[in-house]
């Protein structure tokens, strides 16, 4: 599954070479994707290579073949996601069967919990979910956890996170969080000296430190549903 920014960026380029049989300079695509720096576009590009959508030609400036285009090019559009949190609480968020009283949630994407990944622009499915997660009249979503940087929460891979939500959160929440508009990781939610910490439950992961201009809070984890 592509990201919204990684499905933007292979219609760019599919778009150009059909119009003008070259690729657009990082620069352009910079631009295009409304990105701060050029690193942005380089691991988009790594992370289409890797999964097969363009291959990028050795030893040729703008060099770049698209090999394939998504279905999602073709679906519309919804909403954001990554991963990582924070060190343990005294106990880590239950992991629930699902029971009848269930309710069906969408599957927003996967959460990167470890490297970042862009903000995930669709539903992929969705989920039954048990009611006793949700709360009131709160809008919900489901998240797929992909890596390891939440195991010592008890959060491991393929489990499915659901996420209520919200715009504030509260220090040690486990948060979504929107990183300078187009990065989005789940982790734990710290306010220090002036500064947003994200901190990773895992310690092969550096806590980040950002201001709060670059954080936007997407949802707070409100469950866990275990992958067997």
């Amino acid at each position: 599954m592509l990201t919204r920014k990684q499905i933007d960026l292979l219609k760019l380029i599919h778009d150009r070479m059909e119009r003008e049989g070259v690729a657009p300079s990082f620069d352009e695509m910079k631009d295009a994707l409304d990105l701060r720096s050029k690193s942005g576009i380089h691991r988009l590009i790594t992370a289409l290579e890797e999964r097969g959508f363009i291959r990028r030609l050795p030893h040729r400036a703008r060099a770049i073949e698209v090999l394939k285009l998504p279905d999602a090019l073709n679906r519309t559009e919804a909403r954001v996601i990554e991963g990582g949190a924070r060190d343990a609480p005294a106990s880590p968020p239950a992991a629930m069967p699902v029971d009848a009283a269930a309710l069906s949630l969408p599957v927003m994407g996967r959460i990167a919990a470890g490297t970042p990944i862009e903000a995930i622009s669709e539903a992929v499915t969705d989920i039954a979910v048990p009611g006793s997660m949700l709360s009131g009249r709160a809008s919900h979503y489901a998240l797929e956890v992909q890596g390891d940087s939440m195991i010592d929460l008890g959060i491991n891979d393929g489990d499915i996170v659901v996420i209520r939500e919200q715009d504030t959160a509260d220090n040690g929440d486990i948060v979504v969080a929107l990183v300078e508009g187009h990065e989005a990781t789940l982790k734990r939610f710290r306010r220090q000296n002036g500064m947003i910490a994200l901190e990773a439950a895992n310690p092969a992961y550096e806590t980040r430190l950002l201001r709060d201009d670059q954080v936007a809070v997407q949802g707070r984890l409100v469950g866990l549903i275990r992958s067997y």
